[in-house]
């Protein structure tokens, strides 16, 4: 399955400071939280993987979008994924 993953408003700091990545999945990946683990183990920078996740879920202040939409409307983790998803995760957090 191939995926576009997006990270902005300081989220792609965990990634190198690359914003876009189109992805190809395993067929074993099918929902999010299968998803965001994967990105954690395989994506995420080693430094930055407890900014990203706190034990099983996204760290507070994360917001994600699945096709432009919040992702509460598509019941977050349990969200199946679909060909050319497009998910956005954007970082409320910064510094002062």
């Amino acid at each position: 399955m191939n995926l576009k993953l997006q990270f902005t408003a300081g989220a792609e700091l965990f990634l190198g400071g690359v914003k876009d990545h189109d992805v190809e999945i395993s067929s074993e990946i099918r929902n999010m939280r299968q998803l965001i683990k994967w990105i954690r183990d395989d994506l995420i920078q080693d430094k930055f993987k407890t900014l990203f996740m706190l034990t099983d879920d996204l760290r507070p202040g994360i917001l994600v979008l699945i096709n432009d939409s919040d992702w509460e409307i598509f019941d977050t983790y349990n969200y199946e994924l679909v060909d050319k998803d497009n998910i956005l995760f954007i970082s409320t957090l910064h510094g002062g």
